[in-house]
């Protein structure tokens, strides 16, 4: 009897690893990799100003570039461009052929062009009314009224219009 119960348990310990390896076994490896772009904190939501002849916004007077486009928070890095939703990160690499022309097309010096003078823009006006003002070109308007009519704001000091990346 005692061997006849050592045999079943033999008997059940090869069946359940026979049928354990003949059913189909899947693994799967997820590979993350973690973009630590420098952290910057802001005490309230940022104010950004229109780059000037763009619907491109910046958040000035901070070390780091964070740009506010078309619905989306975008931050050069070494030479490579994230995006976010929320203008305090979780920011994800952007392939080079999904970045919007708008910034493509920025200046290299765009940080540069920004005077003192410009219009700063409240954090919730921007979200609320970028699309109409883009729509309605908002900004060449009142770039014109500024300039008393002249279409100068995207030309160098001799007039010619500036080299764009």
């Amino acid at each position: 009897m005692k061997k006849i119960k050592s045999s079943l348990v033999v008997i059940g310990v090869l069946l359940l690893v026979l049928t354990g390896s003949a059913t189909r076994s899947e693994a799967e490896v997820n590979v993350s990799v973690g973009i630590n772009l420098p952290v910057f904190r802001f005490s309230a939501p940022p104010e950004v100003v229109v780059i000037p002849g763009t619907y491109v916004y910046i958040v000035p007077d901070i070390d780091v570039d964070i740009l506010f486009y078309q619905g989306y928070w975008w931050r050069p890095y070494e030479g490579r461009w994230y995006r976010s939703r929320d203008y305090r990160g979780q920011w994800r690499y952007v392939k080079p052929w999904r970045i919007p022309r708008g910034l493509k097309a920025l200046p290299h010096d765009y940080r540069y062009r920004l005077s003192p003078g410009y219009e700063r823009v409240p954090y919730g006006n921007v979200q609320k009314n970028w699309k109409k003002w883009e729509r309605e070109k908002y900004w060449d308007r009142r770039g014109e009224q500024d300039r008393g009519g002249r279409d100068d704001h995207n030309r160098g000091r001799h007039g010619e219009h500036e080299k764009r990346y």
